[in-house]
């Protein structure tokens, strides 16, 4: 039985809800802020691929502007081993709290998946946002 930790973090960001979400799950938008390829639709149940096929996953739920679960499986962890993601968004002042988790993290890429969610995600989205 593999270890496994989640991860939880809390970003804001001076955009709204709807945009954060447009981000997350249009892929010429998350294309553009990660410099990758991103193929992702907006149903339940379909599957999604970013960061060029290094992460793969099928939504599990979708709440348009407020929330986003996917199952997750990146390059490198055991073939049937798969991990949940969970965005939810709130409007907070003029911005957006974004309150994160990833579960079922395999313990030995916990500390490399926590750091990314930032350098990867966050602050590549904060300087998209100000560009």
């Amino acid at each position: 039985m593999m270890k496994t930790k989640t991860i939880k973090q809390t970003v804001s960001f001076k955009a709204s809800p709807h945009d954060i979400y447009e981000i997350l799950m249009d892929s010429k938008k998350h294309a553009k802020f990660s410099g990758e390829a991103a193929k992702i639709s907006r149903s339940v149940g379909a599957k999604f691929s970013v960061y060029g096929g290094y992460i793969q996953g099928t939504n599990l739920e979708l709440v348009q502007d407020e929330k986003i679960v996917q199952d997750w499986h990146s390059q490198g962890w055991p073939k049937d081993h798969h991990s949940k993601v969970t965005f939810q968004l709130k409007k907070h002042g003029k911005g957006c709290r974004l309150t994160f988790s990833h579960a079922d993290v395999p313990e030995d890429d916990y500390l490399a998946k926590k750091q990314g969610w930032k350098e990867h995600y966050w602050d590549r989205i904060k300087a998209m946002l100000q560009a």
